[in-house]
């Protein structure tokens, strides 16, 4: 959508506010006033800091997390069990029925170009970096091959047999993977989508809040709002990229017996870095479509040239029989009190919610820019679906066969990485074990390579639309800009602290802008029965 049509008034808003009002045009910039100042000299500061004093950085990072997890992980766990339950609601009611943009309004996008950008934009390198890693691990502690005390007690099952203990193992790796956080991203998205393409305002986080703040989404309470998801999306996708840099690092080390350290993980982010900026200046349709598009395509080689090796008849048995174990156990799952995993609970699905919200504002707005002419139940199916079942059927292939090389095979590879706690190198260790290791390797260290690149052209593509003040047409050198400090700040976290340091940041950040998208999903309820019913909703503030 041009930003002339978004101009326009808002069907139902009285709202005065024209798109990039408030923007500071010189230099060939054009930047929000103060959402563009505020973040941008933030993460300036904030990469300079961390630079100058990696170790004082890294110990208050890594203090941060305790913290954060064993006080407020019942806020994570039930913002997220709700967002499930409002896109249930949503498909089921009349609201389904409303189309983004307009009744006569079609998709930009062919489904499968739709879907191939919602799973290279949402959590791929997160797949390439856990496919192996998470099930291995689960089905370690549960079975006790760690030589952990940690049982599945809190969810009152007998482990009788090894195959209860994968089952289980693959449960709790789905949890983190299937519907929950893609009712976050879709929740997000949604907000963003109607109230851009329906009420014709700009395509930032504030504008979902029109119903409940009314013409004050244009002064501070909504910079505020941007502001930290700004941050959010910075801290979310700096996690992203700092898991992507590590993995491609060590995958380089495994394969070709390059240096592993801070130089090579600094040497991957900037050849990364390079990538996305040529994919940056390429556009939408010319750099990241095209990418995620050969995402597809590698991942789906990948994965069917894994299933065909492997135990196939097992693993396509699996797929059903691990969405069944998803399903039982999603509601023990889901509920914190009594739990006695607290090491389950606080060091996966806290951090996973966490970082899903925090990378939520990106991926939300990212839907939201491709999804106009879709209803909103075939959004939401679309989002819970279809990226649901493509994690099903991964996670699944390459977990039941990691498993399998060490039950039936004696293959002790993966474990040993979960054991030493080696987490980049547990997609080549498994990978080591097959046919054309080599040839497999590097279409893995490939994938992770472009799954890095579309995330931080994306990435790069939204922050400047929230720093623009919603404006999707702007100079590419403020692309440029948020490009090169994403770089910057991967390798500022990395080097203040490592992954810990990436995973502590993702928590902190994405705990206030949990709160934000909770009373962002009302304020879209609100939003969606006045265009459904047609009453005047909203606020002509002064």
């Amino acid at each position: 959508m041009s930003d002339s049509q978004q101009t326009s008034t808002a069907s139902n808003y009285k709202t005065k506010h024209k798109l990039g009002e408030h923007n500071i045009r010189l230099a060939g910039l054009d930047v929000h006033n103060p959402v563009f100042l505020v973040s941008g000299i933030g993460v300036v500061l904030f990469v300079f800091v961390t630079l100058l004093f990696p170790d004082q950085a890294a110990d208050y990072f890594q203090s941060l997390r305790p913290i954060v997890t064993s006080r407020f992980d019942w806020v994570f766990m039930g913002a997220a069990n709700l967002f499930v339950l409002l896109s249930i609601f949503l498909v089921l009611t009349p609201y389904g029925g409303i189309r983004l943009g307009g009744a006569d309004t079609k998709p930009k996008y062919s489904f499968v170009s739709w879907v191939s950008m919602l799973f290279a934009a949402g959590i791929g390198i997160g797949i390439m970096f856990y496919a192996v890693l998470e099930p291995m691990n689960h089905f370690a502690f549960i079975s006790g091959y760690t030589g952990s005390t940690a049982t599945d007690a809190a969810l009152s099952m007998d482990l009788g047999s090894g195959e209860a203990a994968q089952r289980l193992a693959m449960a709790a790796t789905l949890y983190h993977w299937a519907f929950h956080p893609w009712a976050i991203y879709a929740m997000v998205g949604l907000g963003l989508a109607f109230f851009c393409y329906n009420k014709k305002l700009p395509l930032v986080i504030r504008s979902a809040f029109y119903p409940l703040l009314g013409e004050r989404i244009w002064g501070w309470p909504g910079h505020i709002i941007d502001i930290f998801a700004v941050f959010a999306t910075l801290f979310g996708l700096a996690t992203s990229l700092g898991f992507g840099a590590e993995q491609a690092g060590g995958g380089i080390n495994y394969v070709y017996s390059a240096p592993t350290g801070d130089l090579t993980n600094l040497l991957v982010v900037g050849i990364i870095t390079v990538m996305a900026l040529i994919s940056v200046m390429r556009g939408l349709d010319g750099g990241i479509k095209r990418l995620s598009e050969l995402n597809m395509i590698l991942a789906a080689l990948l994965g069917l040239f894994v299933l065909a090796i492997g135990p196939t008849g097992t693993i396509l048995a699996d797929i059903f029989k691990n969405f069944w174990a998803y399903l039982s156990y999603l509601i023990p799952l889901s509920f914190w009190g009594e739990r006695e995993d607290l090491g389950y609970m606080h060091g996966w699905t806290t951090f996973y919610w966490s970082w899903w919200i925090a990378f939520s504002p990106f991926v939300g707005m990212f839907i939201a820019r491709i999804s106009i002419g879709r209803t909103v139940r075939e959004f939401i199916l679309g989002c819970l679906l279809a990226p649901s079942a493509i994690f099903i059927c991964w996670m699944t292939v390459f977990g039941t066969f990691s498993m399998e090389q060490y039950l039936v095979d004696g293959y002790t590879g993966v474990m040993d990485t979960v054991k030493d706690w080696q987490p980049e190198l547990s997609l080549f260790k498994f990978l080591d074990q097959l046919p054309l290791t080599a040839v497999t390797s590097t279409i893995g260290i490939i994938l992770v390579l472009v799954f890095f690149t579309t995330s931080m052209d994306s990435g790069s593509l939204i922050l400047d639309t929230m720093t623009a003040g919603g404006k999707t047409e702007t100079p590419r050198v403020q692309r440029v800009f948020w490009c090169i400090f994403l770089g910057l700040l991967g390798v500022a976290l990395l080097l203040g602290g490592g992954l810990a340091s990436l995973q502590a940041l993702s928590l902190t950040m994405g705990l206030p802008f949990c709160i934000i998208i909770v009373l962002m999903c009302a304020s879209t309820l609100v939003g969606l029965h006045s265009e459904l019913y047609g009453s005047q909703v909203g606020h002509n503030t002064d």
